[in-house]
């Protein structure tokens, strides 16, 4: 086995060397890393401990720095400084600046969104496939920097109150770059304490380094089955969590280290999947060496070991995801910009890009490959991953750094993103109007124009639909294939099209319509219902197989699940709906402590705790914890969601302009698209 050493510098702590196994390598070459007591090194990374991220003298200015240089960078918008008037006041402990203050002061409203966009404008049939601008430029108010002679009366004048304020929070810079997060004080309540107490017990370390959280830290669980890994999907709300109190690092190593499992060896059956997988989760070991050395190992699980066997689609998906909320919300970019951090990130995107028999936008998935990973009768192109699908498009959109070798990847992120919003606004969406166009679909139309494009037969509009369906409010569908819509409600897909901006405005506000207006039928006792109604008597034997643990309103099938919480109350922020998201929060608060977080409840209501839910949830105690910090503090959750793009929803590279066999159906719904 042919054998490489080099010393590498990053943030995480020098606790140890980590142990590289050469063999079947990918592109970037780092297969499981392993954590090494001992002189049996072969590949060895030093890491050495520096600054959370990488500064320059002015580091308490990078934010500014970097809202500049993604003016430059042709798919980037600074979402934070739309919408608002953000102030930065900074001290610098450098020579020469101790006596000034810096203030930025961002002059843009968010009416003035399109002004203020880029992006490529792609044309199928013209020689310039790439056309970049930028709209509205002349009329764009620049970011406006002044500078002040320090003043004792100027608030933050006396020494120790050095740090920089950005409207109502508090930003610390500390010797050692590190930048905290302060929310405005509040005393935190005994289930708050209670609740970070536990999340900081379920932290794993690897090298001595803090590398992510368990799933469940139940102390009585004397099988936990693979419950005591660290779960990309899972660990996502405690991530949030962590950075919105100012604690980044357990982060940064988590998205370095599973970067560096997304190129182990992945093999079922003698058959290995595309580079690119993300593992579904990971377990630190310990494994005993020669004479009295040991090593640490990082042990990944792409679904090979999984029930199932069913590889995590979301995983990557929610990688990116957090990718770009690490940065948004630390300010270091620069973790974005690395060579291995932008050639993982392309892996995922060609995994999800590359091209395959279907017909639609949508990404084809098996059953069970996101966060009801047991079968339920999701397989085909279910909402949960479109919607996250579509995030981690928009995040890439963002992060990628633009060049050369990655033009064409671009075009693709653009043409999909466009195709996929479309194609989940006009198909996916049901209310009272869309229900009765589809109870008279006309069936069998063979044709360009066919209205019924999927040949639904109206007799699959279930009867509990008709009477449910609110008049004022409506949802996107679980499914759509071919003869085949699913009508149930999956909330976490609504809520992230929400979050995402893949419904229109209008969609939007009438998802959180239907959920105010069905609240008994949600939440009820505990928020959230994974999924409504449940699949009940013949339904349930067929789709489920009978499956023991998605008995009726029990685990995925319409059990109801607390985790869900951070996610309802970051689109109830968007949405400038808080009342409603204090209204659940309240509701679990309630309940969480006295019954030890559980995973989820059962029955129709969610009075009862699952009949196998584990007990010390993770991600129970971290979606709890998440949304009462943005709840508390609104304005970071405007880092986490998205806006509208109406750049993309110009762009058509479809072509049928000039066929003259059909003219494009975008044209025709942008009417009802564009609202």
């Amino acid at each position: 086995m042919s054998t490489l050493s080099f010393l590498g510098h990053s943030t995480m702590k020098p606790t140890c060397r980590i142990l590289f196994n050469c063999r079947n390598s990918a592109i970037f070459g780092f297969p499981p890393a392993k954590c090494v007591n001992g002189n049996s090194a072969k590949l060895c990374l030093n890491f050495e401990r520096k600054a959370q991220f990488h500064t320059s003298p002015y580091h308490s200015f990078s934010g500014f720095r970097r809202i500049v240089d993604d003016a430059r960078k042709k798919f980037r918008v600074p979402n934070w400084s739309f919408g608002q008037s953000g102030v930065i006041i900074s001290r610098s402990n450098d020579v020469g600046m101790r006596n000034r203050v810096v203030s930025v002061i961002a002059n843009a409203s968010s009416s003035r969104f399109r002004d203020f966009s880029t992006s490529v404008e792609t044309r199928v049939n013209e020689s310039n496939f790439e056309r970049i601008y930028v709209q509205g430029g002349v009329n764009v108010k620049p970011l406006g920097v002044e500078r002040i002679d320090k003043d004792e009366n100027v608030v933050g004048g006396g020494e120790e109150d050095s740090g920089t304020e950005v409207v109502g929070e508090k930003l610390n810079v500390e010797n050692e770059g590190e930048l905290k997060v302060e929310s405005p004080k509040r005393e935190e309540s005994q289930i708050e304490k209670e609740a970070w107490k536990l999340l900081k017990d379920a932290v794993v370390t690897y090298c001595g380094s803090p590398v992510g959280t368990v799933a469940a830290n139940d102390p009585n669980d004397k099988l936990p089955l693979n419950y005591d890994q660290v779960f990309i999907r899972d660990f996502v709300p405690s991530a949030l969590a962590f950075l919105l109190k100012g604690e980044g690092e357990i982060v940064r190593n988590f998205l370095l280290h599973t970067l560096q499992l997304q190129s182990w060896e992945k093999t079922v059956d003698c058959y290995s999947p595309g580079q690119g997988l993300m593992p579904a989760s990971f377990k630190v070991r310990t494994v005993p060496l020669d004479g009295n050395n040991f090593e640490e190992v990082l042990d990944p699980d792409f679904g090979e070991s999984a029930i199932g066997r069913v590889a995590p689609v979301d995983s990557g998906l929610w990688w990116i995801i957090l990718l770009r909320a690490y940065g948004k919300i630390t300010g270091d970019y620069a973790l974005q910009e690395r060579v291995d951090v932008q050639t993982g990130l392309k892996m995922i995107l060609n995994l999800c890009l590359t091209d395959g028999f279907d017909m639609f936008p949508s990404l084809l998935v098996t059953d069970g490959s996101c966060m009801i990973d047991r079968r339920m009768g999701i397989h085909g192109h279910p909402l949960e991953i479109q919607a996250l699908f579509y995030s981690a498009l928009r995040c890439s959109r963002e992060m990628l750094s633009v060049n050369d070798g990655s033009k064409n990847l671009v075009r693709a992120i653009n043409n999909r993103l466009s195709a996929l919003s479309f194609h989940i606004r006009e198909y996916y969406w049901v209310d009272m109007r869309k229900i009765n166009e589809i109870y008279r679909y006309k069936t069998e139309e063979y044709s360009l124009d066919a209205t019924n494009k999927f040949n639904i037969y109206p007799e699959q509009i279930p009867s509990w639909l008709m009477d449910w369906i609110p008049e004022e409010g409506g949802y996107l569908i679980g499914n759509l294939q071919p003869a085949h819509m699913d009508f149930r409600f999956f909330t976490l897909g609504n809520l992230w099209s929400i979050v995402s901006s893949l419904g229109t405005p209008r969609q939007n506000e009438a998802i959180l319509n239907l959920i105010e207006a069905k609240w008994d039928d949600l939440v009820c006792h505990m928020p959230l219902k994974i999924c409504y109604p449940a699949l009940e008597s013949e339904d349930w034997r067929i789709i489920t197989g009978s499956d023991p643990k998605n008995t009726p309103w029990s685990y995925h099938n319409g059990g109801s699940w607390p985790t869900l919480l951070w996610q309802f109350t970051l689109a109830c922020i968007k949405m400038r709906k808080l009342d409603l998201a204090r209204k659940a929060v309240a509701l679990a608060e309630k309940r969480l402590l006295v019954d030890h977080w559980p995973e989820y409840y059962d029955t129709r209501t969610g009075k009862f705790i699952g009949k196998q839910s584990r007990l010390y949830q993770t991600w129970t105690i971290a979606g709890y914890l998440t949304s009462k910090m943005l709840l508390d503090n609104p304005e970071m959750a405007s880092l986490l969601f998205w806006e509208e793009d109406y750049e993309l929803l110009e762009i058509c590279v479809c072509g049928l302009g000039k066929t003259g066999r059909k003219k494009c159906s975008r044209v025709a719904a942008r009417s009802q698209i564009l609202v």
